[in-house]
C-alpha cells in the first residue's frame, strides 16, 4: 500500500481480532534497530494485563498495519513523541493528553 519498510509494533487487537486502529503513537526508533519507524499501534480497548503479555503484540511491517488499517497511512511522517486517537466519529486526532514515557 505504501513505500515504507520500516517496521512497528501491533497488538493481536488489531492484526488478530481485525478492529481498527484507535490509538497510535510514535516513538523514537531503537537505536540499535534501523527498520524500526517507533510507530505503536493498538486498538484502544487493551488494559495493562493485556499489554504486559508480550503474546499479545508482534513486530510487522508498518505497510502490513495499512493493509489493516488505510486510515493510519496520512499520519506516518508525524514525528517521534506524536500520538493520535479516534474521537467520537471514528477520525483521528491529535491525542494532547498522552504523556510519552520518553518524556
Amino acid at each position: 500500500m505504501i513505500d515504507y519498510n520500516e517496521g512497528c509494533i501491533a497488538t493481536d487487537r488489531i492484526t488478530v481480532d481485525g478492529c481498527k486502529v484507535g490509538f497510535m503513537y510514535r516513538e523514537k526508533p531503537y537505536q540499535n534497530n534501523t527498520t524500526d519507524s517507533g510507530w505503536r499501534f493498538i486498538a484502544g480497548d487493551e488494559d495493562d494485563e493485556y499489554m504486559n503479555n508480550p503474546e499479545n503484540h508482534a513486530v510487522y511491517q508498518v505497510n502490513t498495519i495499512c493493509n489493516y488499517d488505510s486510515e493510519i497511512i496520512q499520519y506516518l511522517d508525524a514525528p517521534p513523541g506524536t500520538a493520535f486517537i479516534r474521537d467520537k466519529s471514528g477520525k483521528f486526532v491529535l491525542d494532547h493528553d498522552w504523556e510519552n514515557p520518553e518524556d
